[in-house]
């Protein structure tokens, strides 16, 4: 169900009367006391939601900290829509008494929007999702239902035929007495997102210096870097299909290369419809492209620069449940002139909720590495490998983090004090 400001509809407003009385109701006692005792318990699961804010404005409700002792689970997964706002999925998942209920709505925000307008829009969703299971409680009397009519807006024609271009500038400068450094970065975006196609375009350069005066009166200067261009645009065949291609050029004194161009074709199926891919996917994309390179140095392979075709397979699977999220990715490439220049990767992530007030995090990454072929013959020196400045020959690479949260105590999280900042 999509919400916007302009939706012609009976629209729920659910508002909660915090000090009146219902008839039928025993409401005596505190207002906290009434809480725990009529208010159903809600687990709100979102990462980027403003919890202080939606505590404040929606006091109707228990707020929990673990989903196993909740009556309700939202669960809610962000997207980013083509002008760069993000869809909001909400997810309202009855438990118990309440498992016979479960609908989803569903809030965009514009790029434009400020985060105060953001999180006035989720409250408003919230409330309406969560009018259903409240009428189910001994306060549902405290409710009233709104009838707001809204003209629909007449048609409108977009002048930019749902173009959005962007710019972005920024710099660094830092020092001391031995050392100091300026970092300068810039990207130029334009793209069009649309249900049948997808165009996405963009300019970005970066530049980095650093230098350090060491004790016998030398310095060290270091600098690198790099600029690019990337092109995208992919074509909507069915709910499970979709073509494409991309272009790359690009120059980067860290990874030796002078002049990059890198065009390719691509197509994906999703094992589920992409229009389930908040929730879940299964993608499986193939790439073919081609590779022309020149480089700053003289590479292991004696070439100053070479043309190269290859392939990839990538498959990505990605669930959001209410136990928490998994994620595997799968790739493989190699250039067709010499099988042996290859790559092979895997990483996943796992986050899950054992018990109650129990969690685990859980990272592991590992590449088998081959095909580097724009390495310099000359190695680098020790400053550059110090520095990071220069790409290094290796054939793996691999990275694992794991973690462990326990949280107990009281099972409430209703109140908000923002004193002291936290």
């Amino acid at each position: 169900m999509k919400m916007s400001k302009w939706t012609s509809a009976i629209v729920l407003a659910a508002l909660f009367m915090s000090h009146g009385t219902a008839a039928g109701a025993d409401l005596t006692g505190t207002t906290m006391d009434v809480l725990k005792e009529n208010a159903p318990k809600v687990f709100l699961d979102c990462w980027r939601c403003d919890m202080d804010y939606i505590r404040t404005n929606m006091t109707f409700i228990n707020y929990v900290r673990d989903r196993q002792i909740a009556d309700i689970h939202i669960l809610v997964t962000i997207q980013l829509t083509g002008p760069g706002g993000h869809e909001y999925t909400l997810d309202f998942i009855g438990r118990g008494d309440f498992a016979d209920i479960h609908h989803n709505l569903t809030y965009v925000s514009n790029r434009t929007d400020s985060w105060d307008d953001t999180r006035k829009g989720m409250v408003e969703v919230l409330k309406n999702g969560l009018l259903p299971f409240m009428l189910r409680t001994p306060l549902a009397d405290l409710f009233k239902v709104e009838y707001v009519e809204k003209p629909m807006p007449s048609a409108v024609k977009d002048k930019w035929n749902y173009w959005v271009y962007s710019a972005s500038f920024g710099g660094s400068l830092w020092g001391q007495q031995t050392q100091g450094g300026i970092s300068l970065k810039g990207n130029l975006s334009a793209n069009q997102v649309t249900p049948d196609m997808k165009l996405r375009f963009g300019v970005s350069g970066s530049y980095n210096e650093n230098r350090y005066d060491l004790e016998d009166g030398d310095r060290i200067l270091s600098m690198s870097e790099s600029t690019g261009f990337s092109g995208l645009a992919v074509k909507s065949i069915t709910d499970h299909w979709s073509a494409g291609c991309s272009l790359g050029i690009s120059s980067s004194t860290y990874n030796n290369i002078d002049f990059g161009f890198n065009p390719a074709l691509a197509l994906e199926y999703n094992v589920f419809p992409y229009s389930q891919s908040t929730r879940r996917q299964l993608r499986l994309l193939y790439r073919l492209g081609y590779r022309y390179n020149t480089y700053h140095e003289k590479t292991i392979y004696e070439k100053t620069r070479e043309q190269v075709i290859g392939q990839s397979l990538d498959v990505v699977f990605a669930l959001r449940e209410p136990w928490g999220n998994a994620e595997i990715n799968l790739s493989g490439s190699h250039l067709f002139h010499d099988l042996s220049l290859n790559q092979i990767s895997i990483e996943g992530d796992l986050n899950l909720r054992l018990l109650r007030g129990l969690s685990l995090s859980l990272n592991a990454g590992y590449s088998q590495i081959h095909n580097q072929i724009s390495l310099p013959k000359g190695g680098a020196t020790l400053e550059e490998i110090l520095l990071n400045r220069k790409i290094l020959a290796t054939n793996y690479s691999y990275s694992m983090s794991i973690g462990f949260s326990y949280t107990f105590g009281s099972i409430y999280s209703n109140v908000v004090n923002p004193r002291f900042g936290f």
